[in-house]
């Protein structure tokens, strides 16, 4: 095999292992018993104040609720309108908050393929088992190429590409120092990851019909199950945790006029300290970041919007 093709490889398995790294909102989903109760006990933890926009949030991932996140993260009216819009396919936020989410029904798939953790981890063996030094190259590339591509892409607003830029930063120092070329902990991530993907009930094959199938809330708590082990095999295999992270979470008020704030946010990831700026929103009395609400609207506006066309690929 030729150093490019080599390199290739690497890169897909840095991809793979950073899919869900900048935005850990779907760390997992606790069953509900009761979804209208559950519904209307977030409604009334909705935040009152600036700050507590973050702290509702960041709640909800340490309790493992996807699916209640979306709903705390958008007003009620809002949050109804792309319920719907994922029935008929023009919606998939906040799927489309997370990196590559255009790469999930593909990533469902290849893990849910008969024998899924044994062929991944023979494939792995032979392109990618000690290739340090091309994974370091890949994780390398993965930054300085993410970096250049939020900072031309008109979705990110300033403060949102100062964030994840820090935050990719982080994550890339984080990957050089972690073993991601040993295959006994690879081994031990595709076998949770295979197992994971198939308890979905998301056929990768068919995944955007599923999830309009399902809608949004169910679809978040079955997705939600499969980004908890991911969560936890990064922390058990290769030292990456993201619930130290969201338990350092600081959030303080910088400047308020009328219905805008705007939050200083502080938090540790990996061994790095992010200091960010993060823009707030009041509707009907409560807070949400400004950011996800301006996205989930122009999401509604269907496949051909910005926000949403990776997430739906070959709709027309």
């Amino acid at each position: 095999m030729t150093r490019r093709n080599r390199l290739r490889r690497a890169t897909r398995h840095a991809l793979l292992l950073a899919f869900a790294l900048a935005l850990p909102w779907l760390a997992g989903c606790r069953p509900g018993t009761d979804a209208g109760k559950d519904a209307a006990e977030l409604r009334a933890r909705a935040a009152e104040r600036p700050v507590d926009a973050i702290y509702v949030l960041r709640d909800r991932l340490l309790a493992r609720d996807g699916a209640g996140f979306a709903r705390v993260a958008l007003p009620p009216a809002l949050h109804a309108q792309v319920e719907a819009a994922w029935r008929d396919g023009r919606s998939r936020w906040p799927l489309e908050e997370l990196p590559l989410d255009g790469d999930i029904p593909r990533m469902l798939a290849a893990l849910q393929e008969p024998d899924a953790a044994r062929s991944l981890t023979a494939s792995f063996q032979r392109h990618i088992a000690g290739a340090d030094g091309d994974i370091d190259q890949a994780v390398r590339t993965l930054v300085v190429f993410g970096s250049s591509y939020i900072e031309t892409d008109p979705d990110y607003t300033p403060e949102e590409r100062e964030h994840v830029d820090q935050a990719m930063t982080a994550l890339g120092d984080w990957a050089l120092a972690a073993p991601l070329s040993d295959p006994k902990h690879a081994q031990h991530l595709f076998a949770a990851l295979a197992a994971a993907a198939t308890h979905t009930g998301i056929d990768g094959r068919r995944a955007h019909a599923d999830l309009a199938r399902l809608g949004m809330t169910t679809s978040l708590s079955r997705l939600s199950r499969f980004y908890s082990t991911l969560m936890a095999q990064l922390r058990l295999q290769y030292g990456l945790d993201f619930d130290a992270s969201l338990r350092s979470v600081n959030a303080s008020l910088q400047q308020q006029t009328g219905d805008s704030a705007r939050l200083r946010l502080q938090y540790r990831l990996g061994t790095a300290s992010i200091d960010a700026i993060v823009p707030v929103v009041r509707i009907d009395g409560h807070w949400y970041l400004a950011d996800y609400v301006a996205r989930a609207r122009r999401s509604l506006g269907g496949p051909g919007t910005p926000t949403n066309a990776a997430a739906n690929p070959g709709k027309p």
